[in-house]
């Protein structure tokens, strides 16, 4: 039975920074190891795949303490400018980098650079083992630890094991941990875009009555797409011809940045509200996708994971004697409580307002992108939740 002071279930974005987090924190090096099913150059990793996430201005702040931004900055297009606004209707409101008096106003990676950039840094690192390909089997708790057995019938024991193994969690199916679900009736609509005129590192999110549309600028040119639409409509516009998607999409978005020109490959995802509200356990942690996993409006889903796997990383920096004891899972907890209310409060919200073309919505909805374009005060708790500036 292999020894280990933590045992994170799960290698991909949240799991990975937890990983390196921890030993960048800790006066002393524990020994970690992280469990992943998929390698990372297989096309088909869902963790580290071709999509693209935004990191807010906050979560790059968090990626320099942990001295993992210098490797991810080089792959990375800055946002300098958002735009917001609502199909057909005057209603928007802008936000730039010269406003806010910072660089960028966050930034756009694709999943699979920095899965390469984690796994080169884990590779180096003596404190850390990868065991991929693993899975988590089993879970049983004892007292003063815990024991996982993999697939393969190994079995490691450690004082803490985290889960970060996507929204269906088989550890947290094996603890028993509650998951709530619910459904926002809406898929994502997920490809890279190319506009006739060139991003200069504006991001977009148009909300239409079926739900929002974001261009995020990355780099060579592209954009990442996000749309949001009705299952229906989304059965029926992945179906389409890249000419007659684009068209479709074109009259979605309108032609702030011309032509649409080119697209590449199309996936799609339903839209899922889903979260424990218990997000630590006897010996037992959760991080990213495995505690909440939340409507992309926003962007606030992977920015509010990386506040969690600082936190939590802190909290077993501090506790090297027994990472996994309860006073440290305690206060993880309670660092934590806010802001994850908060966070899935506003997504939640914003979709059941942004996404409908009820009249009294629609009115409400663009009265209040006007008045946050001209009250400072109106304006500044969206940008502190789009800089991803939250107390932890």
């Amino acid at each position: 039975m292999k020894q280990f002071d933590v045992v994170i279930a799960g290698g991909a974005m949240a799991g990975m920074t937890l990983a390196l987090a921890i030993n960048k924190l800790s006066d002393k090096p524990l020994a970690i190891a992280v469990v992943e099913p998929f390698k990372v150059d297989h096309k088909a990793h869902p963790g580290f795949d071709s999509r693209s996430i935004a990191l807010s201005h906050g979560t790059v702040n968090i990626l320099k303490s942990l001295q993992l931004w210098q490797e991810i900055a080089q792959v990375a297009t800055p946002i300098k400018h958002i735009h917001v606004s609502d199909r057909s209707h005057a209603g928007m409101t802008e936000i730039s980098t010269a406003e806010v008096g910072v660089d960028a106003l966050g930034y756009v990676v694709e999943l699979a650079d920095v899965g390469n950039i984690y796994h080169h840094l884990v590779e180096q690192n003596d404190d850390i083992e990868l065991l991929c390909p693993a899975s988590v089997q089993a879970v049983d708790r004892q007292q003063g630890s815990v024991t996982v057995t993999l697939d393969s019938g190994e079995t490691l024991q450690s004082k803490l094991l985290v889960a970060a193994d996507g929204a269906i969690s088989t550890c947290c199916q094996q603890i028993g941990l509650d998951l709530l679900e619910h459904d926002f009736e809406q898929v994502a609509l997920i490809a890279n875009i190319t506009t006739q005129q060139a991003h200069q590192g504006r991001a977009f999110e148009r909300f239409t009555d079926s739900g929002p549309v974001a261009l995020l600028p990355m780099s060579e040119g592209r954009m990442s797409l996000v749309w949001c639409l009705k299952p229906q409509d989304a059965e029926h516009v992945m179906a389409l011809d890249d000419d007659a998607f684009l068209n479709r999409l074109q009259d979605a978005f309108g032609w702030r940045l011309g032509a649409l020109e080119k697209v590449g490959q199309r996936a799609s995802y339903p839209l899922l509200l889903r979260y424990r509200k218990q997000n630590t356990s006897h010996r037992f942690a959760i991080v990213g996708n495995a505690a909440q996993t939340l409507h992309p409006i926003a962007g606030q889903g992977f920015n509010l994971g990386i506040r969690d796997v600082a936190t939590l990383a802190e909290e077993i920096a501090q506790s090297t004697q027994d990472p996994g004891s309860y006073d440290a899972l305690s206060r993880f907890k309670q660092r934590r409580e806010s802001d994850r209310e908060a966070t899935i409060a506003l997504t939640s919200t914003l979709v059941h307002v942004f996404s409908n073309d009820y009249l009294t919505m629609r009115i409400g909805r663009n009265l209040g992108l006007a008045a946050m374009d001209n009250l400072p005060l109106l304006k500044a708790p969206l940008l502190a939740r789009t800089l991803g500036l939250v107390a932890r």
